[in-house]
């Protein structure tokens, strides 16, 4: 099933953000546009490149309202020692999920059972916590952080332009459409 346009799991787990270890819930969440991250493990190869791509990022997507949570199946303390000991990930000042128990890995429908890790999954949802851009990987393709900066900000024109939609690759100051019967066989 389609994960576009459901309402995020309810959850609580713990975190390493800002060199705390911390409780994050759903409700923490709501009230501003989320992306979840969700990654196979740390100290691997791809998911550093991932989470330092979005961690160049997350002040422009801050000042648009959105927050990042970095999502694997590893504790939180693995989480601080590789935030310790890494490079790239040491770069990354957003909340970094420990889903060891898989329920938001199978909540977002991303958990590879038989392994207990998560595909490569990338889920934006709105302030009410209803998903609107969701993308999965296999574990060998890695993502663009800025194709979801662009995602972002089509989302939110969207929300905050009732009527109008936003063209295959838009940009931000682009022209946008308003489906009509107009542009029917015209586009």
């Amino acid at each position: 099933m389609s994960m576009i346009n459901q309402t995020i799991p309810d959850f609580s787990v713990e975190a390493f953000h800002d060199g705390e270890f911390k409780t994050i819930s759903s409700e923490d969440v709501k009230g501003k546009w989320s992306i979840f991250l969700f990654y196979p493990a740390d100290f691997t190869f791809v998911c550093p490149t991932e989470l330092e791509d979005m961690a160049n990022i997350h002040a422009e997507l801050n000042d648009l309202g959105v927050e990042v949570y970095g999502v694997s199946t590893d504790s939180h303390f693995v989480h601080k020692a590789w935030h310790d000991t890494s490079d790239a990930i040491g770069k990354v000042k957003y909340p970094l999920l420990s889903d060891n128990v898989f329920a938001l890995s199978r909540g977002f429908d991303v958990l590879i059972e038989e392994e207990g890790r998560a595909l490569r999954g990338t889920f934006l949802a709105n302030p009410e916590g209803v998903i609107k851009v969701a993308e999965i990987h296999d574990l060998g393709i890695g993502r663009s952080a800025k194709d979801m900066l662009r995602k972002v900000k089509a989302a939110q024109y969207v929300a905050n332009n009732d009527g109008e939609v936003c063209p295959a690759a838009w940009e931000q100051g682009q022209e946008t459409l308003t489906p009509s019967l107009d542009l029917v066989g015209k586009i």
